[in-house]
């Protein structure tokens, strides 16, 4: 499971009674673009070893907006990243998960979505993001990338919305924000946006690739393995470039900088956001470069909403990918680091507060399907084998 450090709410014995054998963490007292210093690194470990877990795989080693803009220090910042991955080599870990996504990481109008047995899921609602985005945030020129139709609806829902509905939205909409623990105005975001009002999805990826050929030969010397998440959602939002949400995205990423090292994170609920992924397929063509895999489920209807499924349940068929996640391992002779993601705010978790889509009682339900269904399908496959 995801572990968020010392703070996080859902402790270490927690996640090991959960039957968890390690976690994915990050340093995420370090400030963006800065080295990850050694010894903050051993401390990590031995904390998390002491608990009697794993640390192999790091979520995340973010990158820096000048980098993903490439302008100012870019290329000092490349540099602290290879420094980076080198600390992190010498500790002995062995995947890196970072993103590219411009200013916000993922983003949901609801992190209390009601579903009908009252546990509360993630939940992305198309006509609330255009009314957040025309009528809280008012970017300009927003109106340009909706049709008719689409300003309609929003403009009828944000006319339903009481003053603390649409604060929620306000506040829901920017939690992908680093730091965004603290309130960020509307003339914050617009001016975060502007500085990429001239890079489009071409530039961008451009800027990708140069970082990639930079870091990947570090990476590949000292035995890293870097895996980039996908999109979420996997399409442009406020105007931002979005340049990893399709099949075609991931293999010109992989083709850019040529290297064992050189991978992907393959989340199942991001990519599974975007009805034309092909997610099984997807798995078939790109297997050889899969370093760590999101599991989860999302279920999505012909308006563009989307909300976190049962991690059985949802859109994603997750038999046949966890299916062919073990035929993966078995023909490349390696174990794939996994986690379940996303879990419903369930039980006595209704009563705590924890980060949206971490709580623990939900993720230890997906955690325990996942771990039944790959049973399951393992013994299936061995008897069809002997």
């Amino acid at each position: 499971m995801r572990w968020f450090g010392p703070q996080d709410p859902v402790s270490l014995q927690d996640i090991r009674q959960a039957g968890c054998t390690g976690v994915v963490t990050a340093l995420h007292h370090i400030p963006v673009g800065d080295v990850w210093p050694v010894d903050e690194i051993r401390k990590r470990k031995k904390t998390i070893e002491a608990a009697g877990l794993t640390w192999t795989v790091i979520e995340s080693l973010p990158v820096h907006e000048n980098i993903k803009k490439h302008t100012g220090n870019c290329e000092e910042l490349i540099e602290n990243y290879k420094l980076s991955l080198r600390n992190v080599a010498a500790e002995g870990l062995k995947v890196v998960t970072y993103n590219f996504m411009p200013i916000l990481d993922w983003l949901r109008t609801d992190t209390e979505y009601e579903l009908d047995d009252g546990s509360k899921a993630l939940y992305f609602e198309r006509s609330a993001f255009v009314a957040f985005d025309l009528f809280l945030l008012k970017r300009p020129n927003a109106e340009k990338e909706y049709s008719k139709e689409e300003i309609s609806r929003a403009s009828s829902r944000f006319k339903m919305m009481t003053d603390a509905e649409k604060e929620n939205l306000y506040r829901n909409a920017l939690l992908g924000l680093p730091g965004s623990d603290e309130p960020f105005t509307a003339d914050q975001i617009l001016s975060a946006l502007d500085t990429y009002k001239h890079i489009d999805a071409k530039r961008l990826k451009k800027h990708l690739f140069h970082f990639l050929q930079q870091v990947v030969p570090v990476a590949e010397g000292v035995g890293v393995k870097l895996a980039i998440h996908p999109d979420d959602p996997p399409y442009s939002v406020l105007g931002l470039p979005r340049v990893v949400s399709t099949e075609v995205d991931l293999k010109e990423i992989i083709d850019a900088a040529p290297s064992p090292a050189n991978g992907l994170c393959f989340c199942t609920g991001s990519l599974g956001a975007r009805p034309s992924n092909d997610l099984c397929g997807m798995m078939k063509r790109l297997g050889d470069h899969i370093h760590f895999l999101h599991l989860r489920n999302t279920k999505r209807d012909e308006n563009g909403n989307f909300y976190e499924a049962n991690h059985l349940e949802g859109d994603a068929n997750m038999v046949q990918i966890v299916k062919e996640t073990l035929l993966l391992m078995n023909r490349r002779g390696t174990a794939i680091p996994m986690r379940p993601d996303h879990g419903h705010q369930m039980l006595d978790d209704l009563k705590k507060k924890t980060y949206p889509g971490y709580s623990a009682i939900g993720r230890l339900k997906g955690l325990a399907e996942l771990r039944g269904l790959e049973l399951g399908i393992s013994d299936s496959l061995q008897e069809q084998l002997n």
